[in-house]
């Protein structure tokens, strides 16, 4: 096994406190993607909805928030939780997608990097931590990850501050069904070097890139409703498109890394797999062993996106702090659990990372 690699010493999250029920879209007018009305009972809408999604409720950040300052707080979280002295940090890298945006404002806001506001909000004056972002689609978090990891290898970093954030429900479309599952959130881990021989942390990874012509499955365009704000752009997605290409690519890419990090199919003791859809996903891992010629483990993938939705990148290190805190019924995680992180995104981009936890 590789000697030098990443390893996770401490995880924050932040959930926001806003609890946004199905019922909350009851009295919302969606359109279609040809500007009309339609016409179908809200009822009838929601309720099909959650049953391809699995969402019964998202959370959204309160209206004087924005990205970074949920990522504020999940990063002191995860640095109380790693026990490290915050001034060692080498690396400060924050995954998000949309960066800063202030309610009813549809202005991305990166100047200066999330990761640099962080830095300057936990006074962190050290000139060494450096500070960027990664806008890689939802697998943001996990390229992120592999960069420190790159870096350790290097001999260019020794601690990391790996987060990501996302706002999303400052970025969706009112009049757009597709709005009902998007969230907000903010997950951090912090990662050390590792030169155990057979110690914790990254084992082997496999990213891809498919962006022709999968590269405007998710996407910006303007509102459903023709008379809504036509300067403003909200997020967009072909959910068909990505439900195929998900499931036909990223049980290949989970393969690839589990087969490259030496361990069988029946090492693995937990999958945590990027909250997009709860049907979607669990194709993909049932697809994935599958490969193997198994069946699907009960209990092998947690999933909080009946309760949280999809808050993007930050929803693997958000599932991750809820399952070691114990949060979630019958799930745990263990020092030394060899696990699986995979996710799926615009770009389209994959990530599968294998790690001894």
């Amino acid at each position: 096994m590789a000697k030098i690699k990443a390893e996770i010493i401490g995880l924050g999250s932040y959930i926001p406190n806003k609890v946004v029920p199905n019922s909350h879209f009851l009295d919302w007018d969606f359109y279609n993607a040809q500007g009309n009305k339609i016409d179908t009972p809200n009822e009838v809408i929601i309720e099909k909805f959650k049953a391809i999604t699995g969402i019964e409720e998202r959370r959204w950040l309160d209206d004087d928030m924005v990205a970074s300052d949920m990522a504020v707080i999940a990063a002191q979280r995860a640095l109380e939780d790693s026990g490290i002295n915050p001034d060692d940090l080498d690396y400060i890298i924050a995954a998000t997608n949309f960066g800063d945006v202030e309610k009813e404002n549809y202005f991305s806001d990166f100047m200066p990097a999330v990761a640099s506001r962080i830095k300057h909000r936990l006074k962190l004056a050290h000139p060494k931590a450096i500070a960027f972002d990664v806008i890689f689609g939802c697998p943001g978090w996990l390229q992120a990850l592999i960069l420190a990891n790159q870096f350790m290898k290097a001999g260019d970093a020794k601690y990391a501050m790996i987060v990501g954030v996302e706002a999303l429900s400052r970025v969706i479309d009112i009049y757009d069904r597709d709005a009902m599952i998007f969230a907000d959130g903010a997950g951090v881990a912090i990662v050390k070097l590792n030169t155990e021989e057979n110690g914790n942390g990254i084992l082997s990874y496999k990213t891809v890139s498919h962006a022709h012509p999968q590269a405007e499955f998710l996407y910006n365009d303007k509102s459903f409703n023709p008379e809504h704000n036509p300067k403003a752009k909200f997020i967009r997605m072909k959910g068909h498109k990505i439900y195929e290409y998900a499931l036909n690519e990223v049980p290949v890419a989970m393969k690839a890394a589990l087969d490259e990090s030496g361990y069988g199919i029946d090492d693995v003791k937990k999958i945590f797999i990027h909250q997009a859809n709860e049907k979607m996903d669990e194709q993909i891992v049932k697809r994935f062993y599958r490969l193997y010629q198994k069946p699907m483990p009960k209990h092998i993938m947690p999933m909080s996106i009946n309760k949280l939705g999809n808050s993007s990148v930050a929803t693997i290190p958000t599932l991750m702090d809820l399952v070691k805190k114990g949060k979630l019924e019958n799930q745990e995680l263990h020092k030394g659990d060899l696990i699986m992180l995979a996710s799926v995104g615009a770009g389209m981009n994959i990530n599968a990372v294998v790690m001894r936890y």
